[in-house]
């Protein structure tokens, strides 16, 4: 059975590479974005009846509103989201201008609140439904330069994992989707923000810009993969809550596992010694 996919930051990347898989599967799509002629021109192939493209910033709770209603307008229903808009802020946190780390967090994550609020209640009234909310890498582990982009992503984390836990009760599935380093545009000019240098102490470092940008277009993962692996999981009864995709981000769960193992284990005692006595 065909699905209606609403997909954020379709225009490239890991939208796009999803958009064209489901749309490859029969689903029907509502590609949405800022820029509606870079996602026309990335899904040109698939015009036609079962592609629905709509402007959409995903900081604008009417514009969310407002995309959500034409799609469901358009196709009667949305049964899957992918909430994957976002950028990135890198440099170091004490050198990060404070209007790039709220930007930082607008986007991705009360753009993402804003899509789920949006859509949760048409789920909600077709009591089904399937949520991809896609972290990264950096939502596991802490790397440093990229402070306020990984703080977000935690926050991902943690709103997903909550999330699921109240809706699983009206038959909507929830996925944490937790990709390594794909072949996107977030290192691209267009989407991620440096911060120049200002503090003498972090001056022997490597600037943020100079560390990050010579990684764009060289990552390992492929986004036209990532979007069959999300149209699989979408046609599950019972999807993971959790999924890591790619390689290197099977690395940091196992980094960050034992890491948690061994400080749990060396301070056991330490841990342990705040409960109230039996007495109590």
């Amino acid at each position: 059975m065909s699905k209606v996919w609403f997909i954020t930051g379709a225009g490239s990347g890991l939208g796009a590479g999803t958009a064209r898989a489901a749309l490859q599967n029969g689903d029907r799509v509502i590609a949405a974005g800022r820029n509606v002629a870079k996602i026309n021109d990335a899904l040109r192939e698939y015009a036609g009846d079962t592609l629905l493209v709509t402007a959409l910033d995903v900081t604008n709770p009417a514009e969310v509103l407002a995309s959500v209603d034409r799609g469901i307008a358009e196709f009667g229903a949305v049964d899957v989201l992918l909430n994957n808009a976002g950028g990135g802020v890198f440099g170091n946190f004490e050198e990060l201008d404070w209007a790039d780390i709220e930007w930082q967090y607008r986007v991705n994550v009360f753009g993402v609140m804003h899509v789920l609020r949006a859509v949760l209640p048409v789920m909600r009234r077709q009591r089904c439904g399937t949520i991809l909310n896609i972290s990264s890498g950096g939502g596991i582990q802490g790397f440093a330069q990229s402070t306020a982009y990984g703080a977000t992503k935690f926050a991902v984390e943690g709103l997903t994992l909550a999330l699921a836990q109240e809706v699983e009760q009206f038959g909507i599935r929830t996925v944490l989707v937790e990709p390594g380093m794909f072949r996107t545009d977030l290192l691209s000019e267009a989407s991620v923000r440096y911060t120049a240098p200002s503090i003498d102490d972090y001056s022997h470092l490597i600037p943020a810009r100079d560390a990050w940008a010579p990684v764009n277009g060289t990552q390992a993962g492929d986004p036209a993969k990532f979007g069959k692996v999300m149209v699989q999981v979408a046609g599950m009864a019972e999807p993971p809550r959790i999924l890591a995709v790619g390689k290197d981000v099977l690395g940091i769960i196992e980094t960050m596992t034992a890491e948690r193992r061994q400080q749990a284990a060396k301070f056991a005692q330490l841990s342990s010694s705040t409960d109230f006595d039996a007495a109590h």
